[in-house]
């Protein structure tokens, strides 16, 4: 356990050498959403206000925070942590232990319910938290990260399978699983995919034993289910049909090509940033990239155990998630193949539709690291058998394959750079003299997914002011299909153009009047321009829309109270 942590550490110490000033830059903008969330629910928690809801960000029709990923059954309990050190405390600490904590679970799994050694049990767990898709989500998203609850669950499942203490076991599933929809929901919906294919799988290859186990497990996944939906109805049906809920969420085909499979993510030893092409995946969705010389080990595990049928269940599993990971059209080399993958009928079934088809070879992860403790106490068993003289040598030849398979995919540390300052006009409370208690801040540009230093500012305010639009999912258009952000609105539209192309837009009367519906919309009283690296682009297009601004602490500002209660009148 101890070994666990220790390697959760080396791999955020650059983020944990200044916590607070920290960032980690292959994350883009999801560090300050996170901390967002983890600060927000402390405030909620703090004020006895909605843990479920809220109109800080996104005003004035604010965030269903249900249906963003919260985690409240981290965020709630760790409110103190929040409250006396700050949020990037607690999201330091919610990568690293959550790591450690996942590697933790499956190194138990193995050694309650496979009988596997401490070796066995600490490669598997060690592969379960460390492998590359888990570091490449460590970047940016906690609740991939987070999975000790995972094992648990399916820990407790097989003991349904084995035992007879149906009302337990089924008990406490149940709130295993409620447990996880308040860490993440994503993960669960995955894991279900993973277990239910092998328990087709085993079912197909020992029907009388599927037969004999049926009624148990029937019995008390019922039991179950009676334990788990009270417990999250409610705030299940705040995400699904509350305000601010949506229908499913947008995102292009974003299937794994087939060389990711066996290529070296950016995270580890052996990988490099990649170049433009098949390889270059996002860094917080390298969902694959296992490595060649793992796969060749795992080819060769799955044929030298292939008496087991766990073994066997667990191969369907690997090839299952591996064939619905590729996407709708199989790519190879960046080049499309003709061939229609699984994932194209799959992603029509309801929730599947919301998934990153690509995430589904996170599903092969712990049943990797399963093959991996079954190989292992196989191949000790065998050396244990050999002549004194002989078992040195075996055991060295074990390690030495596990080394050459593992070690190039073992992860560097993540990368961190300082944040930029924020101006003093935030941090010393000069905002307080030109915004009105309920009323917003409007930054410029208004924070989305591609730039959200807002959200931070508005954390490091106590949450004194509302923000526009925002990064948080949320509902676009009359389907009320899930996009990242708020529909813009015209001048949101002008000011990211600027930034974007360096140049000043053509500023006239229809720019000044939807500047003006929008400030009042957004129940604005003062637009802030902070430190920018298009700052002269964007100050000389607030000087068409606004006049002149006035710098003060760090950043220029417009007083725009007398423009909104004109228009509010």
């Amino acid at each position: 356990m101890a070994g666990y942590v220790a390697g959760a550490f080396a791999l955020f110490w650059r983020l944990w050498a200044d916590v607070d000033r920290r960032y980690l830059v292959d994350g883009g903008s999801d560090q300050n959403q996170w901390e967002w969330f983890f600060a927000v629910t402390a405030r909620s928690v703090a004020r006895q206000d909605d843990l479920l809801f809220t109109t800080l960000q996104n005003h004035p029709d604010g965030v269903n925070l249900m249906a963003n990923t919260v985690m409240l059954g981290l965020s709630v309990p760790l409110t103190p942590v929040t409250l006396t050190f700050g949020a990037p405390v607690t999201w330091a600490l919610v990568l690293t232990f959550g790591l450690a904590g996942t590697a933790a679970g499956w190194y138990r799994f193995v050694r309650r319910h496979l009988n596997g050694s401490r070796t066995a049990a600490g490669v598997a767990g060690g592969f379960c938290a460390f492998a590359p898709p888990m570091v490449s989500h460590a970047n940016a998203h906690p609740n991939f990260v987070v999975l000790f609850v995972i094992p648990f669950i399916v820990g407790r499942l097989v003991r349904l399978a084995r035992d007879r203490r149906t009302l337990r076991d089924g008990a406490v599933l149940g709130l295993l699983g409620a447990y996880q929809i308040y860490i993440g929901e994503e993960p669960l919906l995955l894991t279900a995919i993973g277990v239910g294919v092998f328990a087709v799988a085993y079912a197909v290859l020992r029907p009388r034993v599927a037969y004999a186990v049926a009624g148990r497990l029937a019995g008390g996944l019922g039991i179950a289910v009676l334990v788990f939906a009270p417990l999250v109805a409610y705030p299940l049906h705040h995400q699904f049909f509350g305000r601010q809920s949506y229908d499913g969420l947008i995102h292009g085909p974003w299937g794994n090509d087939l060389l990711q499979l066996t290529a070296f993510a950016r995270q580890s030893l052996a990988g490099h940033i990649a170049e433009p092409g098949p390889l270059a995946a996002s860094p917080t969705e390298q969902n694959a990239f296992f490595g060649l010389p793992l796969v060749v080990l795992v080819a060769m595990l799955l044929v030298w155990l292939r008496r087991l049928v766990v073994v066997q269940a667990l191969a369907v599993v690997i090839a299952a998630a591996v064939l619905l990971s590729l996407g709708p059209e199989i790519m190879l080399n960046g080049r499309p193949t003709g061939w229609s993958g699984p994932w194209l009928w799959a992603s029509r079934l309801p929730l599947l539709e919301s998934v990153v088809e690509s995430r589904l070879t996170m599903i092969c992860v712990p049943a990797i690291g399963l093959l991996l403790a079954l190989g292992a106490d196989r191949a000790g068993s065998l050396t244990a058998a050999l002549p004194p003289a002989s078992r040195r040598w075996a055991g060295a030849a074990c390690c030495a394959v596990l080394a050459e398979a593992l070690l190039p995919i073992s992860p560097k540390p993540l990368a961190a750079e300082d944040r930029p300052e924020t101006p003093r006009f935030i941090t010393e409370g000069t905002w307080r003299r030109y915004v009105g208690e309920g009323r917003t801040l409007v930054p410029v540009p208004p924070p989305n997914g591609g730039e959200s230093t807002a959200l931070r500012w508005q954390v490091q305010a106590g949450f004194g002011f509302n923000l526009p639009e925002g990064y948080f999912v949320g509902p676009y258009g009359p389907e009320r299909e899930g996009v990242y952000g708020a529909p813009p609105r015209p001048t949101s539209i002008l000011l990211r153009r600027a930034r974007d192309h360096n140049d000043v837009p053509a500023v006239g009367k229809t720019q000044r009047a939807e500047l003006q519906a929008d400030l009042a919309y957004w129940r604005a009283d003062a637009v802030v321009l902070g430190p920018h690296r298009r700052q002269d682009v964007l100050y000389e297009t607030l000087v068409l829309l606004l006049g002149p601004g006035r710098f003060e602490d760090g950043a220029w500002v417009w007083d725009v109270r007398p423009l909104t209660r004109e228009t509010a009148r």
